[in-house]
């Protein structure tokens, strides 16, 4: 009898041994210019399930102040001392590419929340460590552009973030804009802290153009629209899917009344054919978050750092028969499993990444939408 004890003790000690939690380092901007990015991304992560497949996942949330020096810091601090797994984040495109060096360093595959292009591409070996849920911008550009051209719009005024977001942003218009005949007559730029666009808005406007793009995301993106409103401009205002949550309604306010964007159909799900691969994700995505956090309350940036968990969770099991959570083996095979993600469905589109393509979207990922009476609604 003792014996049969001590067996089944070593044998539950033994199972418990071969067990080992699952860190994901999180790094979000939750404080400065881009909280409005950060606090729906954190929301949507705390959603998350706490256990797979009988193994505890560990959530670390660092905050990086929509400051890149210190989403390098927080970077190295979940590599060095938390030892994490993989990492999540961060919300802003000149702090996610100031974390590729350290991410490189510590080979921890990392899905990052920001849109600029330049994350993950041109491929090369830091950028085999990287991945991200949003579009390159070249993709809503391009549907953008398609739309303007079908409104005749020939002549275009350009005012974007001076930062990555804003660069990437603004050489995809150009390219699109050239291929679709559209002039650009000005590139002007504004920093996220600015408290004024004046200037530039008046400049834009001394050149008539039939309309502006605003190459910014979040509540600074409200600062040009406002302006433009302000002013009195009268053409098309047209910006990116970075406006998508409400608050940049609500900063907008009623100077937000028809401005046109591409974005991912998450934020119109209920408006789309039922047809569309990602409807069911999205609604069920839609109805979870705001069962916690309030009628209407969903956004873009939400629907992204959801999509990230999406993608880990799919890569998971493949890497869980390879080696250990919390070792160099775990990570590469992760790494690995995630490069190797097929026809996932998320709230946003469908995945299929390879290793020259770490976003995987094609043209199911954006759909253009318009904002009237303060809600968003699907450009048909």
């Amino acid at each position: 009898m003792y014996r049969r004890i001590f067996v089944a003790v070593c044998l539950t000690i033994s199972s418990l041994a071969a067990r080992a939690d699952i860190n994901v380092g999180v790094i979000l901007s939750l404080t400065g210019p881009a909280a409005s990015l950060g606090i729906p991304e954190k929301n949507a992560l705390s959603l998350a399930p706490k256990t797979i497949g009988g193994e505890k996942i560990n959530l670390i949330v660092l905050d990086d102040g929509s400051d890149p020096t210190l989403a390098v810091q927080n970077t190295r601090k979940l590599i060095s001392q938390n030892n994490v797994d993989v990492i999540i984040g961060t919300s802003t495109s000149g702090a996610a590419l100031a974390m590729i060096d350290p991410i490189f360093e510590g080979k921890v595959p990392t899905i990052s929340l920001a849109a600029s292009s330049q994350i993950i591409s041109p491929m090369d070996e830091k950028r085999t460590w990287i991945f991200k849920t949003i579009p390159n911008e070249s993709q809503p550009a391009e549907k953008t552009v398609a739309h303007m051209k079908a409104q005749g719009i020939k002549k275009l005024g350009f005012i974007g973030f001076s930062d990555a977001y804003g660069e990437t942003w603004s050489d995809s218009m150009k390219k699109a804009t050239s291929d679709a005949g559209i002039e650009i007559l000005s590139l002007e730029r504004y920093a996220r802290t600015d408290t004024s666009v004046t200037a530039q808005i008046l400049k834009i406007m001394s050149m008539k153009p039939d309309a502006v793009f605003v190459a910014g995301s979040g509540t600074p993106a409200a600062l040009p629209q406002k302006t433009l409103g302000e002013r009195g401009f009268k053409g098309a205002i047209y910006q990116t899917y970075g406006i998508a949550n409400n608050d940049f309604l609500r900063v907008a306010g009623k100077d937000a009344e028809d401005a046109l964007f591409a974005v991912a159909p998450v934020i119109v799900a209920d408006q789309l054919p039922d047809s569309t691969l990602s409807k069911k994700v999205a609604l069920e995505l839609i109805r979870r978050y705001e069962e916690a956090f309030g009628a209407g309350s969903l956004s873009i940036f939400a629907s992204n750092a959801w999509d990230a968990w999406t993608v880990i969770e799919n890569a998971l099991p493949a890497a869980a028969k390879v080696a250990k959570p919390g070792t160099p083996a775990f990570r590469k095979a992760l790494r690995d499993a995630i490069e190797n993600t097929r026809d996932v469905v998320s709230s946003q589109g469908v995945f299929n990444m390879t290793a020259t393509d770490h976003v995987g979207y094609d043209q199911r990922a954006s759909v253009m939408v318009q904002i009237k009476n303060g809600k968003w609604k699907l450009v048909k």
